[in-house]
């Protein structure tokens, strides 16, 4: 399968200067419908939870409330056939273009926003996550099942704020049970939304402050994130990212457990 996208060279220039990029198809129609099934199917089973790898982003994920935030990490790992199709061939095309001919394929991830209670995802830099004793070159591919818009939890990003290094950050509501993180003060006087059809995408870099809102919508807002980059390396200064040091969260003692049992 050959990519259909190709960058321009205004495109690569915009992204590294900015920080974030957004393109309106990098995949099908009759892709995206047996997408939606799959994806649909495995936050139905909750597949992954007894590993840590289906939690609550958003919320304390205990087993008797509703989840407002779901997330299931690895979805091709429970759904073999998202490991293939024209979205992941273009995504590698662009992230060689983006990050060189040595990129490849990091991993993936699945964020579900259930309609009309989905909750927002704070601002935050994907690598506040990461390991603080590397140094990156990567981005976020972010793929809507469906339109992404300012009612159903659009992307936003903050322009260039990529540059410099991650910011304090701390679980969101300052609760350890909390997976998900949010940063501890950003400008985001300028921020911008980028609502795009079902199957187009945006990408960002791993330092790139960002944020979606909640899904006030009729309909679930489905997204998959995936993840591409060159290589990490050692960093020369050591740093500490003690905000998820203070986690206690139910995800990784369930993470703990299958890794013991298994």
């Amino acid at each position: 399968m050959e990519p259909t996208v190709h960058l321009t060279q205004e495109q690569i220039d915009f992204y590294h200067r900015e920080g974030y990029l957004a393109l309106p198809s990098i995949s099908t129609s009759e892709e995206l419908e047996w997408m939606r099934n799959a994806y649909d199917r495995i936050f139905a089973e909750k597949a992954g939870r007894d590993e840590g790898n289906q939690f609550d982003l958003a919320g304390t994920d205990d087993e008797n409330k509703t989840a407002t935030l779901p997330q299931i990490l690895n979805p091709s790992k429970y759904a073999p056939e998202l490991k293939e199709g024209l979205f992941r061939v273009n995504g590698l095309h662009i992230a060689k273009q983006l990050l060189g001919s040595y990129a490849f394929a990091m991993g993936d991830h699945a964020i579900y926003k259930p309609a009309k209670y989905g909750a927002e995802t704070p601002w935050h830099q994907d690598e506040a996550y990461w390991n603080p004793m590397m140094t990156y070159n990567s981005f976020s591919l972010w793929l809507p099942l469906q339109e992404a818009s300012l009612e159903n939890g659009c992307m936003w990003f903050v322009p260039r704020s990529h540059n410099g290094e991650v910011k304090p950050h701390h679980c969101i509501n300052n609760d350890p049970r909390i997976h998900g993180l949010e940063i501890d003060e950003a400008d985001t006087s300028m921020a911008v939304a980028c609502p795009i059809p079902a199957g187009g995408c945006t990408i960002h870099t791993n330092r790139t402050l960002h944020y979606a809102g909640a899904n006030r919508s009729e309909v679930p807002r489905r997204a998959i994130i995936l993840g591409f980059g060159t290589h990490a390396v050692s960093r020369q200064e050591p740093r500490v990212f003690y905000w998820n040091d203070a986690k206690q969260t139910p995800r990784e003692e369930r993470a703990k457990a299958a890794a013991t049992q298994g």
